[in-house]
């Protein structure tokens, strides 16, 4: 997994909880990087869920919703990072439909080893969307997250309802209702 992921988790914890925070889970995890990080780097999915969990035992916050907000604080982030991507975006439901065939295209194209979720999205109407996630990865809280950060970057409102699906272990495939409300 891209260090850049690692990084915006440290500070989303620094921005909603404290430097001191980020030390202790840190030394909670009793990470093999020792929770050094750098945006190029690559390192293990594990060590992120381990740094969660440890927040998890800090903060007495549920694993699931502190994914879910890191996924809504790492839109906002990439957002920022990669305005280019919303270029002739009108909104939320339009963003999701490019982001496998253009976004983690361009991902790739930075990052070659990147490994990218798989994402399908079927637009059932105007307003509403079924949106396919699946990974290697026990991710789908934190696409649930992005998809939240999604609709708030463009002031929109969605109900999202999630179902797991088996994939290769839970949380690695999930499908998910979108439906934009006026």
């Amino acid at each position: 997994m891209k260090g850049i992921i690692f990084t915006e988790f440290m500070e989303m914890v620094e921005d909603r909880f404290s430097e001191e925070v980020v030390e202790e889970i840190i030394e909670l995890a009793d990470l093999p990087s020792g929770g050094a990080y750098t945006s190029l780097g690559t390192y293990s999915h594990a060590e992120v869920l381990n740094l969660v969990t440890c927040l998890s035992q800090v903060s007495g916050a549920k694993v699931e919703d502190l994914v879910q907000a890191f996924g809504e604080y790492l839109f906002g982030r990439f957002a920022d990072v990669h305005a280019d991507f919303f270029d002739n975006v009108s909104g939320s439901l339009d963003f999701m439909m490019k982001v496998e065939d253009y976004i983690h295209i361009e991902v790739q194209k930075l990052y070659p080893e990147a490994t990218p979720p798989k994402l399908s999205c079927n637009r059932i109407a105007d307003n509403e969307m079924i949106l396919h996630y699946a990974s290697h990865r026990p991710f789908a809280p934190l696409a649930k997250g992005l998809i939240q950060g999604c609709a708030g970057w463009f002031k929109e409102t969605i109900e999202v309802s999630m179902d797991a699906l088996p994939g290769t272990g839970p949380g690695t495939e999930a499908r998910f209702h979108l439906v934009k409300v006026a």
